[in-house]
């Protein structure tokens, strides 16, 4: 008889659960990955920030730790269009609402610099050479070259949509499978077709739109944070579901200890959108960097020289655990988190799966 697990996504990425660990962007690790993968599940290490000598170690050092499937996750688009031409007048505008806080946490006063740009396709060769057993993006549709290349070497290739639109394109372009990102995830908006603001559609409306839409199977996320949660996914259409927010709260990931407290404090229930931290729309803890930064005329700049920009707030506010402070990263499931061990919640929530799902 079938089980729950029994899935195309589990078939297609070679992994015991159809659970995947959403990749955390910046807070990433290592050893986050290689356990969620060690387990049955699919860890992912988001690696978008850095260069393509980095991700090759991160690589090396996921593979010293497991020998099961891992996901390597980047952005395709890696600027806005401004960021190239923005200068120096609007970087000390946009510096202007912040050196009040940085100087609170007695951070040093950043200059501007010229953007350097990393380019996606460095960091896809990087993958591609590595022979990584599962490449997963967001923010568009790689190049057909690169997907092309991950088809003849056996890398299975997972796009996310926004949108059921978005999850007909990636199909389209011969994307194994997708991720449908309802607006209740924590993290980036990673909207392609239109503008993020306009494509925000919740987990619920967008799963089953998507099943729909497409032939390739569909992994749900967004609000995801316990059994339930899998449980509905699947009765929605899904047949695998990515979860950020709880692995976060885990004592493995790559957040620092007040990230992971104001997480598993029970007073993250409220949440908002911002571009604020990086100069794309996200979602994190509503606190009070957050509601400064979404006050009306405060400069942004372009992604990433914003994300640049806030780094110099976000490294002393660190060191001073001054979480009013900092970006932290949550959904709106964000209350539903109770993670100390990634095993101990990886057994739950495959032992309430079976129960809701298989009965």
């Amino acid at each position: 008889m079938k089980t729950w697990n029994q899935t195309r996504v589990g078939t297609a990425l070679g992994i015991e659960y159809p659970i995947i660990q959403g990749p955390l962007g910046g807070l990433s690790s290592q050893g986050l990955t290689a356990k969620v993968s060690n387990f049955g599940g699919l860890g992912s290490f988001g690696a978008h920030s850095l260069e393509p000598h980095a991700i090759r170690d991160r690589i090396a050092e996921i593979r010293s730790l497991t020998s099961k499937p891992f996901a390597m996750n980047l952005w395709v688009s890696m600027e806005d269009k401004d960021a190239a031409t923005s200068g120096a007048e609007a970087f000390h505008r946009a510096l202007s609402h912040l050196a009040p806080h940085i100087a609170n946490v007695g951070g040093d006063q950043p200059s501007f610099s010229t953007y350097r740009p990393i380019h996606f396709e460095d960091q896809a060769r990087v993958l591609l050479d590595a022979k990584v057993p599962v490449f997963s993006f967001i923010y568009g549709v790689p190049p057909s070259e690169i997907l092309e290349e991950a088809r003849k070497q056996g890398i299975v290739t997972i796009g996310t949509a926004t949108t059921p639109e978005e999850a007909a394109v990636l199909e389209q372009a011969g994307v194994d499978l997708v991720v449908a990102s309802g607006f209740e995830a924590g993290g980036h908006r990673g909207s392609f077709l239109h503008d993020s603001e306009s494509s925000l559609t919740g987990t619920m409306s967008l799963v089953p739109q998507t099943v729909d839409a497409v032939k390739i199977p569909v992994i749900a996320a967004g609000g995801i944070a316990d059994a339930r949660g899998i449980a509905a996914a699947f009765a929605l259409g899904a047949e695998g579901v990515q979860m950020g927010t709880v692995f976060l709260a885990c004592e493995e990931s790559g957040a620092p200890p007040v990230h992971r407290e104001a997480i598993l404090s029970g007073r993250a229930g409220r949440t908002a959108l911002t571009r604020g931290f990086t100069g794309r729309l996200a979602r994190g803890i509503d606190n009070g960097l957050l509601e400064w930064m979404n006050r009306p005329n405060v400069e942004i700049l372009p992604y990433p020289l914003q994300r640049s920009l806030m780094r110099n707030l976000a490294i002393p506010a660190q060191k001073a655990q001054n979480a009013e402070l900092l970006a932290l990263w949550a959904g709106q499931s964000a209350n539903l988190a109770h993670c100390f061990s990634v095993e101990d919640l990886l057994d739950s929530l495959v032992r309430g799966a079976a129960e809701r799902i298989d009965g």
